[in-house]
């Protein structure tokens, strides 16, 4: 039981692309190779020593991590330290590590979503853009037997979304024209004939990020040996990417109460609070990690409250004076990506050649406890 670890990212990317990440953010390969089969992977929000080990007790060659391992530039590698023995483990154990940092938190369904998410949050938008994905038009001529088939097949890639409607495409009739050449096995007509089949025109939209999985989806769908189709951008705009999130409650609830609430979602001990706890909350924000620097943006942009790790003394201060209430419920918090990415990885992968075990790691590598 095996996949190739190329097999593996390709999939990966299509959901959490790179170009999703902030300029400058240390993604990607860490450690080991891409050019290996892969048996084991496992998830987990850190890259830890005790991590490691427990990677290497399960037998797993491939690590997804959401923090970089190799966050700063390596001045030195020092096997007696926990972060060099780190490092040994790794490449003796044969174990890559691949980090996706800030294109998850931006990605669809990624980190931010899943927080948002969890806290209740409705007609959620990004926080804070940072690029947009263009929106492409495909066009594939297909044989009318084959036409929904493939249609339907384009639309569960992920192709034809507009607004809350999925599998939108506009369909023609006419006839095509091809003369299948020597050493073709054609699935209409003979070698050397013309042949002028009826066929259907199918367009659709597809957002660039998703492009290539259409393109596979429809090939894979398609019953001809080469399919026509054409790829073009539109000048539409496509979907804002970019970190955190913002939207609205049910209802309004207190303060005190949202807090509670948010406690509750993280599964954690305890959190920080900035703002009366009487006050209500019905918009807010949250930004996983630490979101210190957007805090004027969520005041901006109307969120009563902002949810985010990490807070600094001075920048609670400012926030307090300006009246945007804050909960800080910690970094960790965004651990909740593990579960989540792994299922979506294992679903993903499903229709791959080859198949792959897919864990999450079971250790808390939160550094704070309450007393």
């Amino acid at each position: 039981m095996s996949m190739h670890a190329q097999t593996i990212i390709q999939t990966f990317e299509q959901f959490s692309p790179k170009h999703l990440a902030v300029e400058g953010d240390r993604i990607g390969l860490q450690v080991g190779t891409l050019k290996k089969q892969v048996s084991k992977v496992m998830i987990t929000l850190d890259v830890l020593e005790p991590v490691v080990d427990e990677a290497v007790e399960k037998g797993v060659d491939f690590i997804i991590a959401h923090h970089p391992l190799l966050f700063r530039p390596i001045k030195q590698l020092d096997v007696s330290t926990s972060y060099g023995r780190m490092i040994e483990k790794l490449i003796k154990n044969e174990i890559t590590v691949y980090a996706a940092h800030t294109n998850l938190d931006a990605a669809p369904g990624g980190v931010n979503d899943l927080m948002a998410d969890a806290v209740g949050l409705k007609n959620t938008r990004v926080l804070v853009p940072t690029g947009e994905d263009p929106l492409k038009k495909l066009i594939v001529f297909v044989p009318d037997s084959h036409a929904d088939h493939v249609r339907e097949a384009m639309g569960d890639a992920g192709a034809g979304h507009i607004g809350s409607y999925s599998h939108c495409a506009f369909t023609s009739e006419g006839r095509g024209a091809f003369r299948p050449g020597e050493g073709t096995n054609p699935f209409i007509g003979e070698q050397g004939r013309l042949e002028r089949p009826e066929e259907t025109k199918i367009e659709t939209v597809v957002p660039a990020s998703i492009e290539k999985k259409v393109i596979q989806a429809m090939k894979k769908a398609h019953p001809y040996e080469e399919a026509a189709f054409d790829l073009y951008p539109m000048d539409v705009p496509g979907d804002v990417y970019g970190l955190g999130r913002i939207g609205e409650l049910e209802e309004a609830v207190t303060l005190d109460a949202f807090a509670d609430h948010v406690k509750t979602a993280f599964g954690v001990d305890g959190l920080r609070v900035v703002g009366d706890g009487s006050r209500l909350v019905k918009k807010a924000a949250v930004l996983g990690g630490d979101g210190n620097k957007y805090t004027m943006t969520a005041l901006q942009k109307g969120a009563d409250v902002y949810i985010t790790g990490d807070l600094y003394f001075h920048v609670a201060h400012d926030a307090w004076m300006e009246g945007l209430m804050m909960i800080d419920p910690g970094h960790h918090v965004e651990q909740i990506m593990k579960q989540a990415t792994a299922d979506r990885l294992e679903e993903d992968l499903a229709d791959q050649k080859g198949s792959v075990d897919i864990v999450t790691s079971e250790l808390n590598t939160d550094p704070f406890r309450f007393k």
